[in-house]
């Protein structure tokens, strides 16, 4: 290896760790937060990393102020509901624009990247609108609504199914397969790790919803973990080590998500060309 390729390639490195150590000090900040003081943690002294005593009383005040386990229903069954309406219609949508062709395919296929492109935000007083007068406010439905269809999901399976030799539907045609058995037997099995890296994705963004739940939902019992999250933070003040052991312990079901999928995450956003 030339000398000039062994110097870019050690410049690489560096940014790469540089931008790792980077992405890293929020998370190792809130973890070291959780186990100061609170007039630690509102210090502004630079050199006062680490606190002057390990305390455990932050997760203590954290548990007895929040009903975790009831959090964690709430969440995980958004999640769930979220992951199976997500991949449900993202997989249908993403095989009729992909592979299917039919009068005005372009035009609703511009309509979902209309979507993908304006703020999120848009589109909250209509869906509060609608939830408001089916009378569904403070339920588990309300918190699901925004996440039935999902326009990155129809995106993200399109290109996944685009990526598939035409050979295959040809052949399912000979054998005697219509549309629907082509669909079920033979594309979409071969799109399991898109499907998976999609769940995961869906799974990531219902986690981390905030501004809906705290809109469609006002009732801590009905709460997600995000929403519940920001009720600790006062109106004047905050004790900054409560609200990150509570962080700490909302964190604990996306490691384990991660810890468990990390391969088909990896495979699925490698082979339909995704990013978050």
């Amino acid at each position: 290896m030339k000398r000039n390729d062994k110097i870019l390639k050690a410049v690489k490195h560096i940014v790469l760790i540089l931008g790792a150590i980077m992405m890293l000090v929020p998370f190792v900040w809130m973890i070291l937060t959780a186990f100061k003081t609170n007039s630690e943690a509102m210090q502004i002294n630079p050199f006062v990393i680490f606190p002057s005593e390990w305390r455990t009383d932050a997760f203590v005040k954290a548990m007895e102020k929040m009903d975790f386990i009831k959090l964690y229903i709430n969440t995980l069954t958004l999640i769930v509901l979220r992951i199976f309406c997500a991949v449900f219609t993202s997989t249908m949508a993403g095989y009729a624009f992909g592979r299917l062709h039919f009068k005005g395919r372009n035009f609703c296929f511009a309509l979902v990247l209309f979507q993908m492109m304006v703020p999120g935000q848009i589109f909250i007083i209509p869906q509060y609108l609608m939830v408001s007068k089916i009378g569904l406010l403070n339920t588990m439905f309300s918190l699901l609504f925004p996440g039935i269809v999902t326009a990155f999901g129809t995106f993200l399976m399109r290109q996944a199914y685009m990526g598939l030799p035409k050979d295959l539907e040809e052949t399912a045609r000979l054998d005697g397969c219509n549309i629907g058995q082509t669909f079920l037997y033979v594309m979409m099995p071969l799109t399991k790790s898109s499907m998976v890296a999609l769940g995961i994705f869906t799974a990531l963004f219902a986690y981390k919803e905030l501004m809906w739940p705290l809109i469609a939902n006002t009732e801590q019992s009905t709460m997600p973990l995000a929403a519940a999250l920001a009720k600790l933070q006062g109106q004047f003040g905050s004790n900054f080590p409560e609200l990150m052991a509570a962080s700490m312990i909302a964190c604990i079901p996306m490691i384990i998500l991660y810890l468990v999928f990390q391969k088909q995450f990896i495979e699925g956003i490698a082979t339909s060309g995704g990013k978050l």
